[in-house]
């Protein structure tokens, strides 16, 4: 349901703005100030007035901000909507992605992969994908790789523990 809403908030933004590249930068760095807990609970408490709310985030942005987002966050804190704000920045993102058709992916994996062997990955998922795709390495416990683009659906996992499975059930099969 949040999702439906960020969309229609994001397509109204993007449809009166020329920079749409700006304002996710700005929306990008409010989303990461919105995920510190204090400043979450500040958002989601029914103790806070909603213009204090829309205060603190447009004290963020500063005096040089952009007025159409001004206007925006202005919209959003009068209908109690300023914790989408992360929803709309990743709507957004994503359609800067399509639009672009260069994607973020994120590798993770025990040890971390070396330069050549990161670009080699990269472009395989180029070929299959037919888009650009830079990914972000995160070091994780799992025995093996997983690769995954949430904007295109894609996960793929390379793991020991899976491999031992399948060659256990080709030995069962063919018995």
């Amino acid at each position: 349901m949040e999702e439906l809403i960020a969309k229609r908030y994001a397509t109204a933004l993007s449809s009166v703005s020329k920079d749409v590249k700006g304002i996710v930068a700005v929306l990008n760095v409010l989303t990461e100030a919105i995920s510190v807990p204090e400043v979450q609970e500040a958002l989601t408490s029914p103790i806070v007035a909603a213009e204090k709310k829309t205060e603190m985030i447009l004290s963020a942005l500063g005096k040089e901000a952009d007025a159409k987002l001004v206007n925006f966050i202005k919209i959003l804190g009068e209908n109690k909507r300023l914790d989408l704000i992360p929803a709309i920045a990743k709507v957004l993102n994503a359609d800067l992605q399509k639009e672009s058709n260069q994607y973020e992916g994120v590798l993770k994996s025990s040890t971390k992969l070396e330069k050549e062997e990161l670009a080699k990955l990269e472009k395989t998922l180029e070929r299959y994908t037919g888009s650009k795709i830079k990914l972000k390495q995160e070091k994780t416990d799992l025995e093996g790789l997983r690769v995954s683009v949430d904007d295109l659906g894609i996960e793929v996992n390379f793991s020991k523990q899976r491999v031992k499975e399948q060659l256990i059930d080709f030995i069962k099969k063919s018995l």
